[in-house]
């Protein structure tokens, strides 16, 4: 019997009602059989990243972090564009993943939820830089652009479209594979 894979999502949003977070719950529950997607809930929580601060013993909420990080066998990303780059927030986050190895040839991926026919480009590239420098592995088949309109998100938070979802469950998928290759 095979163990499911275990893919950590995480949303680079705070707000309530983000189209990114819809598309992380959603994948919680869409995720196909042998996949189990782990929602990250502690962004708020992080402690401003400064380098002085990234040692031993680390503040519980990047603990957290780091082991949820460790814990996965990828990592699922969505994150709007905030002022033509990554939000500050999330941006945060994962400074706080560069002075680990947590991250380092561990499968990544992203999903775009704009709706803007540019949608977050900038966001993208600079999450591929930031990824890049924790050695992490993007799977570019598993980056795709999936449009949510905030019309599109249920009352429960998850997002009705039948196609979306299927993206979801596929970008899922794409990494279950990757990681399932990377330990062989």
């Amino acid at each position: 019997m095979t163990a499911n894979r275990r893919v950590l999502v995480i949303s680079g949003s705070l707000r309530a009602e983000s189209t990114n977070s819809a598309v992380v719950r959603t994948a919680s529950v869409v995720a196909p059989e042998g996949v189990d997607a782990v929602v990250f809930a502690g962004l708020a929580e992080l402690p401003h990243f400064n380098p002085d601060d990234d040692h031993e013993p680390l503040p519980p909420a990047v603990l957290a972090l780091r082991a949820a990080i460790e814990g996965a066998d990828a990592v699922l990303f969505s994150t709007p564009e905030y002022a033509g780059a990554l939000p500050g927030s999330f941006k945060n986050l994962l400074d706080w993943t560069v002075g680990g190895v947590e991250t380092s040839d561990k499968p990544v991926g992203w999903i775009n939820a704009s709706t803007n026919p540019g949608g977050a480009a900038n966001a993208h590239e600079s999450l591929r830089t930031v990824l890049g420098y924790t050695g992490a592995d993007v799977v570019d088949a598993a980056c795709v652009r999936l449009g949510v309109a905030r019309t599109g998100i249920d009352p429960d938070g998850l997002i009705a479209d039948p196609e979306v979802r299927e993206g979801i469950a596929a970008v899922l998928t794409e990494l279950a594979e990757a990681a399932r290759l990377t330990r062989a």
